[in-house]
């Protein structure tokens, strides 16, 4: 039978498991039935005793007197008087049928943790453990300040690779002062092969060099030499001196073709007839004038390109170095200053 001392209608707390509640269910009903059940065997003891007896009912009317009451058993009379109570007493109302399982809502929702296998014939529900959530680490409050003042990176630019000094401008300067010796000894040899020839004398010497300097027979060959000799230094760059004693007789060979030009500047030759032209051309190419700015042009370039190949060298030393320190300066990588 039911638990006596639950009161219907009274509010009940939710069960915290759906388990709970099938198994308080079951119990009700189990209950009810055993109630009814004990109902209905006191209901056919009862209709048992209440059954009249013929015989006595015979034999009563015919000596014309009632029946004993007193003389029935008094098991009977008990029994009688249980039946009477327990037809008095209320049926337990059915569980399911209070406002409180009514109320209770039996569908799955997604927080459920219990799985019920449907295999098998005992319909045991099979529980899952709630999964169990582990908190994070708490973080400190140093590790924060650490990370939001933490140093940050610093790029800089990786230095540049040192480019090559060259020779050419070098070469240039030199050549300068290349041609003006070469102005200087080509004018004494105008003068000395004139003064051979008897075209200068002690009394027109001063005359004879002014008029010299001022002609095209004298600068031409000068230019033409500079030129020559800065286009040999811009090839060979920071070559050694060898080239220059090689290559010099070309600029030798520039400077006896620089007299030859420079007589024709002087005829002018826009004015001379192709006829003319060739004849000046044959009377100046074993000038000793011209011979003279050959050798002069190629000894100038032997002594001067020494000197364009040393200070060659020594560029190609320092560019060594330059390399060499930039590797280091790579090798060791950036360094923080402080300052």
């Amino acid at each position: 039978m039911s638990d006596p001392k639950s009161s219907y209608g009274e509010p009940v707390e939710e069960p915290g498991n759906v388990d709970d509640v099938v198994g308080r269910a079951n119990e009700g009903l189990a209950e009810a039935e055993a109630a009814r059940r004990d109902a209905a065997a006191r209901s056919a003891a009862s209709a048992e005793t209440d059954a009249p007896d013929t015989t006595g009912t015979a034999g009563s009317d015919a000596s014309g007197s009632e029946p004993d009451v007193a003389s029935a058993a008094p098991g009977t009379a008990a029994s009688t008087a249980d039946a009477r109570a327990a037809d008095s007493t209320p049926a337990e109302p059915d569980p399911w049928e209070s406002e409180e399982a009514a109320s209770l809502d039996y569908r799955s929702t997604p927080s459920d943790t219990a799985v019920y296998s449907s295999a098998g014939t005992d319909h045991a529900p099979t529980v899952v453990d709630a999964p169990v959530v582990t908190p994070s680490e708490p973080v400190s409050e140093g590790a924060i300040g650490s990370a939001a003042f933490a140093p940050q990176p610093i790029f800089v630019q990786a230095p540049e690779a040192p480019r090559p000094r060259g020779n050419r401008g070098a070469a240039g300067a030199i050549g300068l002062l290349a041609a003006l010796a070469f102005a200087v000894l080509y004018f004494a040899a105008w003068m000395g092969f004139g003064a051979l020839a008897g075209d200068v004398t002690g009394e027109n010497v001063a005359t004879t060099a002014l008029e010299a300097l001022g002609t095209w027979s004298l600068w031409i060959p000068v230019i033409v030499f500079f030129l020559a000799f800065w286009l040999l230094g811009a090839i060979i760059n920071r070559g050694r001196w060898g080239a220059w004693v090689v290559f010099g007789l070309l600029v030798g060979i520039a400077a006896y073709g620089g007299h030859i030009l420079g007589a024709l500047f002087q005829a002018p030759f826009w004015m001379l007839t192709a006829r003319e032209g060739a004849e000046l051309v044959e009377a100046e190419l074993l000038a000793p004038l011209a011979i003279a700015a050959f050798v002069i042009g190629r000894e100038l370039t032997i002594w001067f390109g020494a000197w364009v190949a040393a200070r060659g060298k020594r560029v190609t030393e320092l560019n060594i170095e330059a390399q060499r320190e930039y590797e280091r300066t790579l090798e060791a990588g950036p360094q923080l200053v402080r300052q």
